[in-house]
C-alpha cells in the first residue's frame, strides 16, 4: 500500500470522525435542552395539578356551606311574585302595581332562609 494513499485514507477517516464528534456534541446540547424543558414542564404540570385539586376542594367546601335550595312551594310563590302578584298575607292575590317591591312578600318567600344563617 502506498504511503500517500494510506495518509489520504487516514485524513478522510479523521475528518469523518471529527464530523461525527461535532454531530454528537450538537445532539448532546439539544438533548440537554430537551431534558431541562421536560423537567420544567413536569414541575409546572405538578403545580397546576395541585392548584386544580385545591380549587376543586374549595368549590366542594363552598357547595357544602351553601344555602339549601328553596322548597317547591317557595319556588311557586317566587314565580307568582315575579309574575306580578302579591303572595303575602296582607295583599295576597292582588296585582303589584308597576312591579313595585313588597317587603311582606319578600319576607314570605325569602324570610325564613335568611333567619337560619
Amino acid at each position: 500500500m502506498d504511503k500517500r494513499a494510506l495518509f489520504d485514507q487516514f485524513h478522510r477517516m479523521e475528518s469523518r470522525v471529527s464530523s461525527v464528534g461535532e454531530d454528537l456534541r450538537d445532539i448532546q446540547t439539544k438533548l440537554d435542552q430537551l431534558i431541562e424543558e421536560n423537567t420544567t414542564l413536569q414541575i409546572e404540570n405538578q403545580h397546576l395539578r395541585d392548584r386544580v385539586d385545591y380549587l376543586n376542594k374549595q368549590i366542594e367546601a363552598d357547595a357544602a356551606n351553601a344555602e339549601p335550595e328553596m322548597s317547591k312551594s317557595r319556588l311557586n310563590l317566587q314565580k307568582l311574585y315575579e309574575d306580578g302578584f302579591h303572595v303575602c298575607n296582607v295583599y295576597y292575590g292582588s296585582r303589584r302595581l308597576d312591579d313595585e317591591s313588597c317587603v311582606f312578600c319578600l319576607d314570605v318567600i325569602y324570610g325564613e332562609r335568611e333567619s337560619r344563617n
